[in-house]
């Protein structure tokens, strides 16, 4: 009975929908054009875009096909680019390799004296003999280095592997012990062997590095750095970038900058620092990165009486000035005098004693001839290039009868 019903309905529907439309009504009539799209006049399977903010990472299969291919031509290019680069040093390194079982040990590679001379290493080290008085050892220490520059050069002029030797420096001493002037010879050397593109140097400190606040102390450091690049960065008294009592002091970002420069940039660039030794010593036992780092440790003693006062003499021939054999007899004393007091500082106190005695005749020789008038007030060469004994021994007068809290000054 129930499949009756079912069947009369099914065929009710199916006439009802072929019987003439009702006037007033109306119906989809999709069967009068085969070639309609029930979905508009636009191609149903092409892509219009939309309001999807993905719709960026959307394209053609086509497209997004050849950008693969590309991109995979790319990297088997880049992948062909280094096998054949890989394949050049391995020729190259076997031409070498038979270069040298060829090269018979009598090869002649050249003098010693003719690199030393042809380069201006001699040059340099002499001019060093000259400038500082004393120094035995560090002048040795730099022959040393010297001599390996030299060697290394003429291992290359005949083919044999080299590198570049580390040559970041430790110089400790006290002031004024000719750090600063070994530091610029040695950047001239390194420039005239071709280690270095400019040989300069450049002086900083704590302040020309390490900022006042946050995101300051980069741009700092970098900027030395860039200034220093091919030549020589001379960190003086460099144990005032690291400050124990404060972990969060600006210093060790300076620190940290100045060690990877020293490890990734050895080749374009050396850093020395510079300071007392006990104090570099505590500094290097808190920062061991640094201490790896430096291949050339360089202590520099301090002066002798004695070498002080050819130190002098070196600074008047220097200023073409002439001091006495009694001006010197004074001079010493008064060094003997002065290096028992605190604050001394080594030839930087024999510069300013030079500069005190160069007054003291410039007021002689102008009461002589232009107040008292004497000789008409014509003034000779040799008085205008006279320093006496009368001339130091107003600064051994002045640390004599000074009071003690004054004498630090003299």
């Amino acid at each position: 009975m129930k499949l009756a019903s079912a069947l009369s309905f099914l065929f009710a529907t199916s006439v009802a929908g072929f019987s003439p439309v009702p006037a007033g009504r109306t119906t989809t009539q999709i069967w009068q054009n085969a070639n309609q799209n029930p979905f508009g006049n636009t191609a149903s399977l092409e892509y219009t875009g939309g309001s999807d903010p993905n719709n960026k990472n959307y394209g053609k299969l086509a497209e997004k096909l050849n950008e693969a291919d590309i991109e995979r031509r790319k990297i088997q290019e880049e992948a062909e680019r280094r096998e054949r680069a890989a394949e050049i040093r391995r020729e190259e390194r076997l031409a070498k390799i038979q270069y040298m079982n060829d090269m018979p040990d009598s090869q002649p590679a050249g003098t010693v004296d003719e690199f030393m001379f042809k380069e201006g290493v001699q040059d340099q080290l002499d001019k060093l003999d000259e400038d500082l008085v004393g120094l035995v050892a560090v002048k040795q220490r730099v022959k040393e280095i010297a001599a390996l520059l030299v060697l290394d050069k003429m291992r290359r002029k005949l083919g044999f592997e080299t590198s570049v030797p580390s040559l970041h420096m430790s110089f400790t001493g006290a002031p004024g012990t000719g750090k600063t002037t070994v530091a610029v010879r040695m950047g001239q050397i390194l420039a005239k062997m071709g280690y270095a593109r400019r040989g300069h140097v450049v002086l900083a400190t704590r302040d020309d590095l390490v900022g006042q606040y946050v995101g300051h102390t980069a741009p700092k450091t970098k900027e030395m750095i860039k200034k220093a690049m091919g030549g020589v960065l001379l960190v003086d008294e460099a144990y005032y970038l690291y400050n124990a009592a404060n972990d969060r002091d600006y210093g060790q970002e300076s620190i940290e900058i100045l060690l990877n420069v020293m490890e990734n940039n050895q080749d374009d660039l050396v850093v020395a620092v510079a300071g007392y030794k006990d104090r570099m010593d505590k500094f290097f036992s808190y920062i061991p990165g640094m201490m790896s780092r430096i291949g050339n440790h360089i202590d520099f003693p301090n002066y002798s009486a004695d070498e002080l006062v050819k130190i002098a003499g070196v600074m008047a021939r220097d200023l073409e000035y002439d001091i006495t054999p009694e001006a010197f007899v004074t001079f010493k004393k008064y060094i003997e005098l002065r290096m028992d007091l605190p604050y001394f500082s080594n030839a930087r106190t024999v510069r300013n004693a030079m500069d005190r005695a160069r007054m003291n005749s410039a007021i002689r020789t102008f009461e002589r001839y232009a107040i008292q008038g004497e000789n008409g007030g014509f003034v000779t060469v040799d008085d205008l290039k006279n320093i006496s004994a009368e001339d130091f021994q107003i600064l051994v007068d002045d640390i004599v009868n000074a009071d003690a809290s004054k004498r630090i000054f003299s």
